[in-house]
């Protein structure tokens, strides 16, 4: 029995909604009946041959026209009753007839609406004709000059002291400001300062002054009934679009809410990302197959896919993202950044793919093409190498992905990096003496690993010399240049030391064999 009696209530409470939904639907139909800027009624329902629109029309035109009699009597409007419609009339002219369907849609009684339009009308007139009097009129025109003079008094005497407020303040000012400066650079000076103050404040009087015409005209406006509808508009550019902006505003706070929640929970996210980056870094957290040095560079990339994740989250929920305007700019930004950007996107690939093959580290002696120096900055798009002569060479990573890498460092620590220099000699000195001068030479350079027996290598038997390559061990490739330096110096001398030519090929084919080139003081 309850269940039966649950059930027919929600029934009943369904059927109410519907028909309330049904009378909110044709409350929110209808056409205004508008004289003079007025709204008097809405007509809702056709009569006859004769759509709402139209019954709407009508009436306006011959009520408006009623107002314009000069000899109006309100006593003649006038209802007149029979069995199908209500008619206001005047004078015999049909004002509005009035139908079951209309009085129904509004839940009144025929008669009673009749009269309640009828004294709507009747106040109308009298009020557009108290309005319209000449007497009204003159009085009208007096309180509008009156405020037009009030009006002018207050811009002269804001005006008047405003100047005086600026230059007494510009004196105050002068002895208390002082250059604004951004670390080393002086932004403003103190006479563009006192510039910009003194254009601030005409600023904010020509503002005033324009707030106290824009609220005075439409008082004066509204003083008339052929200028009420100016003084609306006024008012209506404002309040509208403040009232858009209200509404838009308080609409907008559910989104807020769920945009600050979004961005609360990615910020964590990132933050206990960051947090293991860090750990992995400093080798506190150590990963099998991960390198520290991958740590923050991985960090930048899930930071980058969780931000564009963390848009795409939240912009249903930005204010006019579903506009054709933000849509199209989102499409030109897109094709923009994909035309323009590729050789930066293809730098940002290859910055990625080397640094997980892990080619150097920042200050490692490495050779990419032709350039030689030590890594002083790798980033997304490009890498920095500081040569011997201090010169900072910036090349494109794609560039390095292309091209070959020497690194000089990367087995300095273990094995040793091997420097050689070759010299060519005739066939006439003994190799057991050149390769003991050569290694003599080696051991005697400073910066050549002393533990680790240089070498010597025959690499060659050409028509007129022997190739002979001194090779010697090294631990420190950013004074490589030296080592080549003094190495050389050292085998010159002890060459000259024991009494060996360093024979030049194509100086042997230009000189007739007679002369020796050993130095006068060795011969």
């Amino acid at each position: 029995m309850f269940k039966k009696s649950l059930f027919t209530f929600l029934c009943l409470l369904s059927l109410q909604s519907i028909l309330y939904a049904q009378e909110a639907k044709v409350d929110l139909k209808g056409y205004p009946v508008i004289v003079h800027q007025d709204t008097l009624f809405h007509i809702k329902n056709r009569l006859g041959s004769l759509s709402a629109s139209e019954r709407a029309e009508r009436t306006s035109e011959k009520v408006e026209k009623l107002a314009e009699d000069l000899l109006f009597v309100a006593d003649s409007v006038k209802i007149q009753d029979d069995s199908l419609v209500t008619d206001l009339v005047y004078k015999g002219n049909i004002l509005i007839s009035l139908s079951k369907a209309d009085a129904d849609s509004v839940r009144m009684d025929k008669g009673v609406l009749a009269k309640t339009y009828q004294q709507i009308i009747v106040k109308n007139v009298k009020e557009y004709k108290s309005e319209t009097d000449v007497s009204e009129l003159l009085k009208r025109a007096g309180l509008g000059l009156l405020i037009l003079l009030i009006l002018g008094a207050l811009i002269f005497y804001l005006n008047k002291y405003f100047n005086r407020f600026r230059a007494w303040i510009s004196v105050k000012l002068q002895k208390r400001i002082g250059n604004i400066k951004i670390k080393d650079y002086e932004l403003i000076n103190k006479r563009s300062e006192l510039l910009l103050i003194g254009r601030s404040l005409n600023l904010l009087k020509f503002l005033l002054i324009f707030l106290l015409i824009y609220i005075t005209l439409p008082l004066v406006f509204r003083l008339f009934p052929w200028t009420k509808p100016w003084g609306d508009s006024l008012i209506s550019f404002v309040l509208n679009p403040l009232k858009n902006i209200f509404s838009a505003t308080i609409n907008f706070i559910p989104n807020l809410i769920t945009i600050v929640v979004i961005v609360f929970v990615f910020h964590y996210i990132k933050k206990g990302i960051k947090f293991l980056a860090d750990e992995i870094e400093t080798e506190k957290l150590k990963v099998n197959g991960f390198y520290p040095d991958w740590a923050k560079p991985t960090y930048n990339i899930v930071k980058i896919v969780l931000n564009a994740f963390m848009l795409v989250v939240i912009w249903p929920f930005i204010p006019g993202s579903n506009s054709e305007i933000f849509k199209g700019v989102s499409v030109f930004l897109g094709l923009l950044i994909s035309f323009g950007s590729s050789s930066a996107i293809s730098n940002g690939v290859a910055g990625m793919v080397i640094t997980y093959m892990r080619p150097f580290k920042l200050g490692d002696v490495v050779k990419i093409g032709d350039i030689t120096g030590a890594v002083l900055e790798k980033s997304l798009l490009v890498t920095r190498l500081k040569t011997i002569k201090n010169e900072i060479i910036t090349i494109p990573n794609s560039a390095i992905l292309n091209g070959n890498t020497v690194n000089y460092t990367s087995l300095c620590g273990n094995e040793g990096l091997i420097i050689h220099s070759t010299l060519t000699l005739g066939y006439d000195i003994p190799w057991q003496t050149i390769h003991g001068l050569l290694i003599n030479a080696a051991l005697a350079t400073e910066g050549v690993v002393k533990e680790k027996q240089p070498f010597v290598l025959q690499t060659s038997l050409d028509d007129w010399y022997v190739s002979y390559q001194v090779n010697a061990y090294v631990n420190k490739p950013e004074i490589m240049a030296l080592i080549y330096s003094e190495l050389h110096k050292n085998i010159h001398e002890a060459f000259d030391a024991a009494g060996v030519e360093i024979m030049s090929p194509h100086y042997q084919a230009i000189r007739d064999g007679n002369a020796s080139t050993l130095p006068q003081q060795s011969l």
